[in-house]
C-alpha cells in the first residue's frame, strides 16, 4: 500500500470514528436532552423522526452531487454540517434553535454516512480486497468511546458537550481520496443491476432492524423481564457494542481467509443461536451474554453489505462512469440503513407490546433470512480474492 493510500486509509477511519462517537455521544444523552427542553415521550420520538427522515433526505442529497462532486469534498461538506450542527443543538438558547440544529445534523448525518462508504468503497478497488469492515469497525469504537465518555461526563456542565463538536471539523480537514481520473460520468444511471443490489439491501434492512431492536429496546428488556439493577440496565448493550467492534475490527482478514458468503452464513447461524438465548433467557446475565454473540454474528452484514452493492454497479464500465456510478449507487443503498432503523424501532416495540421476549421473535426470524440472502454477497469474494466481479 503506497503512502497515499496509507493516509488516505487513516482518514476514512477517522470519518467513521468521529461519526460514531459523535451519534452516540448524543444518543447516550437523551435523557439529559429530555430534561433540559422538557420534552414528554412522544415530542421526543417526533424530534428522533425528523432526525432520521432528514439524515435520508441527506443520503439522497449526496447521490445527487455522485455524478458531478468528488465525494471527499461532499463528506467534508458533511462532517462541517455535523459540526455547526451539533454546536448549535446544544448551546441553543430555545427549544426551536435546538430542533433546527438536530436537523441540520440529521441531514449532515445522512451526507456524512453516504460520503464515508463512497470513500471506504473507493479504497477497497483501489487496493484490490475488502476493508469496509474495518471502517466500520472504526465507527463502533467511536461509540463505544462516545458511550464511555458520557458516563464519565455526566456532571459536567451541559455547555462543555459542544466540545465534541471540534471532532469533526478536524475530521474535516483529513487527506482523504479524490477522484482518480478526469471529468465524473453524467448518468449512472444505464446498466445498474438493481435487481441483486436490492436483495443485498434486503440483508442491510435485516442488519439495522436487528441492531436497533438490540440498541432500542435491549435495556427495556432486562429492565421489565429481569429487573436488572438500574445502573446496569444502562450498560446493557455495551457488550453487543464492543463484541460488534472487534468482529469487524477483524473482518478485513476474515473476509478474505473466510470468504463472505460463508462469513455471513455462519454469522447468521451465531446471531440465530443468541437471539433463541436472549429469547429464553432465565436471568439477565444469561440475556446479556444472548446480546454479545448476536453482536459478534451479524457485525459484518452491514459493511459487507456496502461492498458487495458497490462491486455489482461498477462491473462493466469505463472508470469515469464506474466511479460516478459507484458513488450514486452507495448513496441510494444507504437509504435501506434507515428502513431497517426505523422498523427495528417500531415493530420490536410493537409485537413486544405485551412482553418484549415475543418482541424480540421479529430479529430472530429476519436472522433466518440472511442465511438465504448470503449468496446475493459472492461480488464481495471477488473483491477479497482480487477478481473482478462476476456477471449476474
Amino acid at each position: 500500500m503506497g503512502a497515499d493510500l496509507r493516509r488516505a486509509r487513516l482518514a476514512i477511519a477517522a470519518a467513521f470514528l468521529t461519526q460514531g462517537l459523535v451519534f452516540i455521544s448524543l444518543t447516550t444523552r437523551l435523557p439529559r436532552i429530555q430534561d433540559r427542553w422538557d420534552l414528554d415521550e412522544l415530542a421526543l420520538s417526533g424530534v428522533l423522526l425528523m432526525m432520521v427522515l432528514l439524515a435520508g433526505a441527506g443520503s439522497l442529497l449526496a447521490e445527487r452531487l455522485a455524478p458531478r462532486l468528488d465525494s471527499a469534498r461532499v463528506l467534508r461538506a458533511g462532517l462541517l454540517t455535523v459540526a455547526v450542527a451539533v454546536a448549535v443543538a446544544i448551546l441553543a438558547p430555545t427549544t426551536a434553535v435546538f430542533v433546527l440544529g438536530l436537523a441540520a445534523y440529521g441531514v449532515g448525518l445522512g451526507l456524512v454516512d453516504a460520503t464515508g462508504n463512497m470513500q471506504a468503497v473507493a479504497l477497497e478497488h483501489r487496493l484490490g480486497r475488502v476493508v469496509l469492515p474495518s471502517c466500520h469497525g472504526a465507527w463502533t469504537l467511536g461509540g463505544v468511546v462516545g458511550a464511555v465518555l458520557t458516563l464519565a461526563t455526566t456532571d459536567v456542565q451541559w455547555s462543555a458537550v459542544a466540545l465534541v463538536a471540534l471532532l469533526p471539523l478536524a475530521a474535516a480537514a483529513a487527506p482523504y481520496l479524490p477522484r482518480d481520473h478526469g471529468e465524473a460520468a453524467t448518468s449512472t444511471d444505464t446498466d445498474v443491476p438493481w435487481r441483486p443490489i436490492v436483495l443485498v439491501g434486503l440483508a442491510l434492512v435485516c442488519f439495522y432492524t436487528v441492531d436497533t431492536a438490540a440498541a432500542t429496546w435491549g435495556p427495556v428488556y432486562l429492565d421489565d423481564e429481569f429487573a436488572a439493577p438500574e445502573g446496569l440496565v444502562a450498560l446493557a448493550t455495551l457488550p453487543y457494542l464492543l463484541a460488534s467492534g472487534l468482529v469487524r475490527l477483524v473482518g478485513d482478514g476474515l473476509t478474505e481467509r473466510v470468504g463472505a458468503v460463508r462469513l455471513l452464513r455462519v454469522g447468521a447461524a451465531v446471531a440465530l443461536v443468541s437471539l433463541v438465548v436472549v429469547v429464553a433467557a432465565p436471568s439477565w446475565p444469561v440475556a446479556v451474554l444472548g446480546f454479545t454473540g448476536l453482536g459478534c454474528g451479524v457485525a459484518v452484514v452491514a459493511p459487507l453489505s456496502f461492498s458487495a452493492a458497490a462491486a455489482l454497479a461498477g462491473r462493466d464500465a469505463d472508470p469515469a462512469t464506474r466511479q460516478a456510478r459507484v458513488d450514486a449507487v452507495v448513496a441510494r443503498f444507504n437509504q435501506f440503513n434507515y428502513v431497517g432503523a426505523l422498523l427495528g424501532a417500531v415493530m420490536t416495540g410493537a409485537v413486544g407490546a405485551g412482553s418484549l421476549r415475543v418482541g424480540f421473535a421479529v430479529p430472530l426470524v429476519l436472522v433466518v433470512a440472511l442465511f438465504w440472502l448470503a449468496r446475493a454477497f459472492a461480488p464481495a469474494d471477488d473483491l477479497s480474492s482480487g477478481r473482478a466481479p462476476a456477471d449476474a
